[in-house]
């Protein structure tokens, strides 16, 4: 049996940050939830996922633009570092498919 961590996201492009190796996008998606006042009201979260393929990183040089509505799927990945003594964990989102639904216009 095949195991597998995968995360989609369905959102707008607010950042991208295209590096020699790696393309960083910030993509905000909206969640729907209800106020201490019992009204609804968006609840805004940023997620930064990378994109290391070079097809897809020519593609969003190409193609994409901030507030573009996208759909992006792929895998996680737990990785660790250290700073001045001190272990951060982090949790990478590695792009694999990504789509544009929608242009900013």
């Amino acid at each position: 049996m095949i195991n597998f961590a995968k995360f989609e996201i369905i959102g707008r492009i607010g950042e991208i940050d295209a590096r020699p190796k790696v393309t960083l996008l910030s993509v905000c998606a909206n969640y729907r939830r209800k106020g201490d006042d019992a009204e609804w009201t968006d609840d805004s979260y940023w997620n930064r996922v990378s994109v290391f393929a070079e097809g897809q990183r020519k593609h969003i040089s190409d193609k994409a633009q901030v507030g573009d509505l996208v759909r992006i799927a792929g895998r996680l990945k737990d990785t660790s570092y250290e700073r001045d003594g001190t272990t951060h964990y982090t949790t990478d989102r590695i792009v694999e498919e990504f789509g544009i639904l929608a242009t900013k216009n």
